[in-house]
């Protein structure tokens, strides 16, 4: 049962009753935008619900917000579900509480429903969710964490709503990396280090090139970035201070604002890639010796043979790529994520010149320079879809996956699931897309912060280097056994079976849930001992209020599918049973909310919450020992705390155990 959603209706029913009176001279598509004002209460002592949006209309309609208020509370029909309200509560709030013959009707009917109340979406939309897209020529690493685990719980979350979801992992299997491996094996390579162990091998090769191809890129292309900050800041400069907010001038200030802070930050990483080379021995070596100059050059022109089907080129692409596919899908098996479909870059790479030609012949690109560009409103740099020397970009392969999506796919919504760094690109990339007439498709970048260290920056190890993946999991599910151990001094309850799989599910769970319980456009600070902790918002935590809920039924030896079917009815007498189950029911609206903003944090937000509800419940109130009128009644409040609590963490992509 959706409470909120049932109250929103109400009050939409109330509105135009009272813009059918001439009381409120309202359009019908400004209701939908009052409606979000009807929110849960922040305490609970004022009801269940509250209307917020009394005084926002007051200011709309030049009325007291009490009398409008007044007006809408005239017109609700809560017959059923809510108690009657009262009067406006401060300057125009409205408060509900619901009643308890609605509430306990709703839980009930949850205990005995497979989906504990959450009905399915009215509208079911078909979603593409493209994350995670490793880059398969070396090791995975915590950078690929907070796509791969916010795609995958928003996928499953989605799913559960009744949403058609389509996965795909666009690999980073082609193109300027794969230019750059092939030239680092021409030069650099360790034919030992790479029968040993081919992907990290590949990743050595990468990275050395990359640094030293970024540092001759960084001394060619600083002055061009330096002098695009210059002409943005003279446009903000050109604006008027005291221009309107809808006015055309200030509505360029927010795109002018977000490009600005792009483009600071391309001189950071530029600046950056000079030092990185200047700072490491046998780098600045090769640059000091002049060995191997224009870089950048040479490897565009190994990639550009690849592009072109070169024998040499693609053999080796070939016999580097099963090793590297294994490799990652072997962190995915551990993460417990699966994909729909894997369709790398070089899986579009024969549609980029047609691409590339009817951006022309519509107009939509020009020449500039040699390069193919799309010039856009509101954005001071193009967008190049081709570069003078005739490569294609990732702009160029991410127009043809719309364009192949939307033909062969037809999704309704595709979520990208990718850093906040990419803000400007899928700026531009939706822009040119609408422009290139996919205008009826919901395009969202689902952007994120960064995994830091103690120290406040990007989370390295103590060389430096970037912190691999499984390194971490091997880690994580180090600590997590000594946790289990620690739990179990005597070794008496877990056999080593047990241990070593409870150590997993808590080990993996907690990297997953320490970044899912986090806003996902913060930064936030990489800590093993806060994530293993027993206590406060962790996987840990929850997995074991879920362990606490399962070890009532064994220790009970009671029938739970035997228990749902015999909840006939729920009686909430008292109020830690009602405050516990008000949560519960809570579940389909925090869904809801996780959709719209694809925030996976407000599901774990709501999880702890919700365990701590239970927690209160059950040290204050006996279950198993409760008088005869009151233990069915609990025990059907267990058992839909438990499988919601199961539900949600398995929608989060965490393993629960029965026991810890």
């Amino acid at each position: 049962m959706n409470f909120r959603g049932a109250l929103r209706k109400i009050f939409r029913a109330a509105l135009e009753l009272a813009i059918a009176d001439k009381v409120f001279d309202l359009r019908a598509d400004e209701i939908s935008e009052l409606l979000s004002g009807v929110i849960q209460t922040h305490d609970e002592r004022f009801g269940d619900y509250t209307a917020t949006f009394a005084m926002s209309l007051a200011k709309r309609l030049a009325l007291p917000p009490r009398r409008v208020a007044a007006e809408v509370i005239k017109r609700l029909d809560v017959t059923g579900l809510f108690d009657p309200p009262g009067d406006p509560v401060g300057p125009g709030f409205i408060n509900l509480r619901v009643s308890d013959a609605a509430l306990e009707s709703a839980v009930a009917r949850a205990v005995g429903d497979s989906r504990m109340g959450v009905a399915a979406v009215e509208q079911k939309l078909r979603i593409v969710l493209d994350y995670s897209s490793p880059n398969v020529a070396k090791p995975m690493h915590v950078g690929h964490i907070r796509s791969t685990v916010i795609g995958d719980a928003l996928h499953r979350i989605l799913r559960f709503r009744g949403h058609e979801t389509i996965t795909d992992n666009h690999l980073g299997d082609w193109g300027t990396q794969f230019g750059m491996i092939l030239w680092g094996w021409k030069h650099f390579r360790n034919e030992q280090a790479f029968e040993s162990n081919p992907t990290v091998e590949l990743g050595r090769l990468y990275r050395m090139v990359r640094k030293l191809v970024d540092a001759s890129t960084a001394v060619r292309e600083l002055p061009h970035t330096l002098a695009a900050i210059e002409k943005v800041a003279a446009a903000l400069a050109e604006l008027p201070p005291d221009a309107r907010e809808t006015s055309r001038e200030e509505s360029k200030r927010p795109a002018l604002n977000r490009e600005h802070a792009v483009l600071s930050e391309a001189s950071s990483q530029w600046k950056k890639a000079i030092v990185d080379v200047e700072s490491d021995p046998v780098l600045a070596r090769i640059v000091r010796d002049h060995q191997h100059e224009h870089i950048d050059q040479q490897v565009l022109a190994e990639t550009a043979k690849l592009h072109r089907g070169d024998p040499e080129s693609v053999s080796l692409w070939e016999s580097f790529m099963p090793a590297c596919r294994r490799e990652i899908e072997r962190v995915y098996e551990r993460l417990d994520v699966t994909f729909d479909h894997t369709l790398g870059e070089s899986f579009y790479h024969g549609m980029l010149p047609g691409v590339v030609s009817d951006l022309l012949e519509k107009g939509l690109a020009q020449e500039s320079r040699g390069a193919i560009c799309v010039f856009l409103d509101g954005f001071a740099s193009p967008f190049v879809v081709r570069k003078a020397d005739g490569a294609f970009l990732y702009s160029t392969t991410d127009l043809a996956t719309i364009q192949w999506r939307m033909e062969n796919w037809k999704p309704n919504r595709i979520l990208y699931v990718v850093d906040h760094r990419q803000g400007l690109h899928f700026q531009q990339l939706f822009a040119t897309a609408r422009a290139w007439g996919f205008d009826a498709i919901d395009l969202r970048h689902v952007e994120f912060g960064t995994v830091l260290g103690d120290d406040g920056r990007p989370f390295k190890t103590r060389s430096g280097d970037t912190v691999g993946l499984e390194s971490l999991l091997d880690e994580a599910v180090r600590r997590a056994a000594a946790v289990v151990a620690n739990g179990d001094p005597n070794k008496s309850c877990f056999s080593q079976e047990e241990q070593s799989r409870i150590a997993h599910a808590v080990g993996i769970g907690a990297i997953k849930y320490a970044d899912l319980s986090q806003n996902r456009t913060s930064d936030y600070v990489f800590s093993f001992d806060k994530m293993l902790q027993l206590s406060g918002n962790t996987a840990a935590y929850m997995q074991y209020a879920v362990a606490r809920v399962e070890g009532i039924f064994q220790k009970g030896e009671i029938d739970r599918t035997l228990l749902r079917s015999e909840t006939q009815s729920v009686r909430l007498a008292d109020p830690l049973e009602r405050r516990l189950a008000m949560g519960l029911l809570r579940f389909s609206e925090i869904l809801e909310d996780v959709e719209a903003d694809s925030r996976p944090s407000g599901l774990s937000t709501w999880l702890f919450d919700t365990a701590g509800r239970f927690s209160t419940f059950y040290d204050a109130l006996s279950v198993l020992k409760a008088e005869e009128n009151e233990r069915p009644h609990r025990l059907a409040l267990c058992d839909l705390t438990g499988r919601i609590l199961r539900s949600g963490l398995e929608l989060l992509g965490i393993r629960v155990v029965d026991k810890m």
